[in-house]
């Protein structure tokens, strides 16, 4: 019995969540596994501890309800983009009697030479990870000396013609007011989550919305 776990961080998309699955599948069709349970992180940095992945942390309950014994991600960096948090995941799902695997073979075993494998992946993954960041820099910095907006644009608003100013974007305006109504109503956040999965609200990304995100658009004197 396995788990598995899927993560899409918001400026690395090139094994989105759809292909990991499939990678999952296929993995977990070969080895005569079942999956008990997909959670799917999106938009959550590989960086990200524990407690800032709602899926990740949805999926050690569900290991513990399952009595799973395989945490399944499509591959090792799908873990984490950091070393002490990957060994830190790593540690808790052996806590659990069970472990971590990849779909995609790499480094599954319980020699010394797998586990310094996984130990060299965790640390590409982390240098990549520092690679990515310093693109991202750079090219922020090359956009404020042109004179043109950086920054993630507020939800609710588009960037007007001009490159520089927002306006109101009035699809997102609507899912702000929904947000906040249903908060005010005296909705939990949560309870905000999934009746936006009923009502088929999606993020920018066209996916379900996440509990950060929902917090995000709540505004403070509602919340």
């Amino acid at each position: 019995m396995a788990v598995a776990y899927i993560r899409v961080s918001t400026d690395e998309q090139k094994l989105g969540p759809e292909a990991q699955r499939a990678t999952i599948e296929a993995w977990a069709a070969h080895e005569g596994v079942t999956v008990a349970a997909w959670c799917v992180d999106a938009g959550v940095s590989g960086g990200s501890e524990i407690d800032a992945r709602p899926a990740l942390a949805a999926a050690l309950v569900e290991m513990r309800q399952h009595g799973a014994g395989v945490l399944v991600i499509a591959k090792r960096d799908r873990l984490a983009r950091d070393v002490y948090i990957a060994a830190t995941i790593e540690r808790t799902v052996t806590g659990l009697g069970a472990r971590v695997a990849c779909a995609d073979g790499v480094a599954n075993g319980d020699t010394p030479a797998d586990a310094f494998l996984r130990q060299i992946l965790d640390g590409a993954a982390e240098y990549e990870r520092a690679l990515i960041r310093a693109r991202t820099r750079a090219a922020l910095a090359a956009k404020r000396a042109r004179g043109e907006r950086t920054g993630e644009l507020p939800y609710g608003y588009r960037l007007a013609a001009d490159g520089l100013h927002l306006e109101a974007d009035d699809a997102e305006q609507l899912v702000l007011a929904e947000a906040n109504r249903l908060r005010a109503a005296g909705l939990s956040l949560r309870a905000i989550v999934a009746e936006f999965v009923r009502s088929g609200w999606l993020s920018r990304a066209g996916r379900p919305f996440a509990l950060t995100q929902i917090a995000r658009l709540v505004r403070p004197e509602v919340a």
